[in-house]
């Protein structure tokens, strides 16, 4: 748990706590929630049966970024006392063979919409974690990942001119998410003309948007600020005078309820654990967005403030011994404390 005044920061020590948690969880098949569709009788089959790489931490966006979670910790502490595990797991699990496999579903009837975009996000946000590391281990992963990364993008540019209006839930279907961790694999790899797409459906659905009502935030099951998630969208696509005025016009007052973490009253209950998600994506939001800031802007320091309480509070609850939020938490934690730190 992290103390006020201290710096928030990804420590070794939360890092080996973090890579024990998702070693527990991608190789575990049961329980599981699949987003499965089923064309006829010969459909009926196991999550590994599916899914021969991501067939564990509950669901498949959980695996999919419970990899990332990995692949993440091994770049940053290539000597973390669980790298070996680490390699050991991406290697059984990101081959090329088990890769083809998850491809050949997606690819299969009733699948459009599977995962779409929160799924397809990490997935992207997988492959750009591996193509940014030189490590041989992480390149051949990479190699491995890259034709279904490349279906997925394929799936973005099929879909997102289709999309008239964004989704602005706050779970899984949030079109800002989507669109931003899709944006960071493009420009990481030079996937230009997903970029291009990626910028332009980010301004047609939000560079208009004034006054957004945030006080209406956080809904009873978010894992995502609407609000927040938009605001760091738009940070990646304008640059740093346009962007100040931008935020200031949609969020014209930070309300307090958007400054204060989110109460969860049962972290047994696989929804209401959502809460302790919000908390931690909220933070990596406020951080990044109170970093693409001017220095003296108010709204930089009561972002930054705001980000280490709910740090504080979140990270208390990572390891609660509960499956509902320990297939996934460890994600985002570490997510939020490799943000930028205003």
């Amino acid at each position: 748990m992290i103390r006020p005044g201290l710096a928030q920061d990804l420590s070794p020590n939360d890092a080996s706590r973090f890579a024990r948690l998702a070693l527990k969880c991608v190789g575990k098949e049961y329980p599981n929630k699949p987003d499965h569709v089923m064309a006829d009788a010969t459909d009926v089959r196991s999550p590994k049966a599916m899914h021969p790489a991501f067939y564990g931490c509950y669901d498949w966006h959980s695996c999919v970024h419970g990899h990332w979670l990995l692949a993440h910790l091994l770049k940053e502490f290539p000597g973390l006392p669980e790298a070996k595990e680490i390699r050991s797991a991406l290697d059984e699990n990101l081959s090329t063979g088990n890769i083809e496999g998850e491809l050949a579903y997606l690819q299969g009837p009733e699948r459009k919409s599977f995962e779409r975009t929160y799924g397809w996000a990490w997935l992207l946000k997988l492959a750009a974690e591996l193509h940014g590391n030189p490590d041989e281990d992480s390149q051949r992963w990479f190699a491995a990942l890259k034709p279904l990364a490349d279906y997925l993008a394929s799936r973005y540019e099929d879909f997102l001119p289709k999309q008239t209006y964004p989704i602005r839930t706050g779970v899984h279907p949030n079109t800002a998410f989507g669109i931003a961790f899709a944006l960071d694999y493009a420009l990481e790899v030079h996937d230009t003309k997903l970029e291009a797409l990626l910028t332009d459906r980010a301004r047609f659905y939000y560079e208009k948007d004034v006054s957004y009502p945030a006080s209406w935030e956080p809904g009873g099951e978010d894992f995502l600020s609407p609000a927040l998630m938009e605001a760091d969208l738009m940070r990646r696509v304008m640059g740093p005078k346009e962007f100040a005025s931008w935020f200031h016009k949609f969020l014209p007052i930070l309300p307090p309820n958007l400054l204060v973490p989110a109460t969860v009253s049962d972290r047994t209950d696989p929804k209401l654990v959502h809460l302790d998600g919000l908390n931690l994506s909220r933070a990596w939001c406020m951080r990044e967005i109170a970093s693409a800031l001017p220095q003296k802007d108010p709204a930089r320091k009561a972002l930054a403030e705001a980000a280490a309480r709910h740090l504080q509070d979140a990270l208390a609850n990572i390891v609660t011994g509960h499956y509902e939020g320990e297939h996934w938490l460890a994600t985002f934690a570490a997510y939020a404390l490799s943000a930028a730190k205003p």
